[in-house]
């Protein structure tokens, strides 16, 4: 199963012309490509799909979502790391 996970950007860097960004998923933290997502910021939540950023969403709505996945043990299969109960990023 592939989900698209919600995750803050941490970092955001041009790679050969091409917006990158970091993305942590609450301690976990993988690479994503911002190309469509021309307006995204660092603090943004967004969802991260095959890495790339799909959409902006905010921080509740990436709380819930994170929340479920975990309840449904999902996070640990997709992100290969243990997720803090307490949530995502600071």
């Amino acid at each position: 199963m592939c989900l698209g996970i919600p995750g803050r950007i941490t970092k955001i860097w041009d790679d050969r012309g091409t917006r990158m960004a970091t993305v942590d998923f609450g301690g976990v933290t993988r690479t994503a490509c911002l190309a469509y997502l021309p307006g995204a910021t660092i603090g943004n939540y967004t969802i991260i799909h095959a890495g790339f950023a799909l959409t902006v969403v905010d921080e509740a709505a990436a709380h819930r979502t994170l929340a479920t996945f975990r309840e449904l043990g999902l996070l640990d299969d997709e992100l290969g790391a243990r997720q803090p109960a307490d949530g995502v990023g600071r």
